[in-house]
């Protein structure tokens, strides 16, 4: 697996702005999740990811294409951090004719993202 970008506003920004490939978002969500993937076995390493992720998702999910997974990865952002994409980053959200769920599912990433930024 290739190296993932720090985790900073800068690269939030690239996550709302489209500039990081989809495969790169959902890397650096498994990654702050806790899942690791071990080259040697060709395997992934779930012992540090919560068990309300590993019961249903032992393998990472690939949060551009799983409804159910982004909606677990929403209810999972402390309730204080919720809006720190607009809070904090000034973020106005994506056009009418931008909503389309790979946009909203990558804004919901990002939002989860900064969330860990928190203490």
């Amino acid at each position: 697996m290739t190296s993932l970008p720090p985790l900073s506003t800068d690269t939030i920004w690239a996550i709302l702005n489209d500039q990081l490939d989809d495969d790169t978002v959902n890397r650096l969500v498994w990654h702050h999740l806790g899942y690791r993937y071990d080259d040697a076995s060709q395997s992934w390493d779930n012992s540090g990811v919560d068990t309300a992720w590993v019961e249903p998702y032992p393998e990472p999910p690939d949060f551009i294409a799983s409804r159910p997974a982004t909606v677990q990865l929403t209810r999972s952002i402390p309730k204080p951090h919720k809006q720190l994409l607009k809070e904090e980053l000034g973020f106005k959200g994506y056009s009418v004719d931008q909503l389309i769920p790979r946009l909203t599912r990558r804004a919901t990433m990002a939002n989860w993202l900064l969330s860990q930024l928190k203490p």
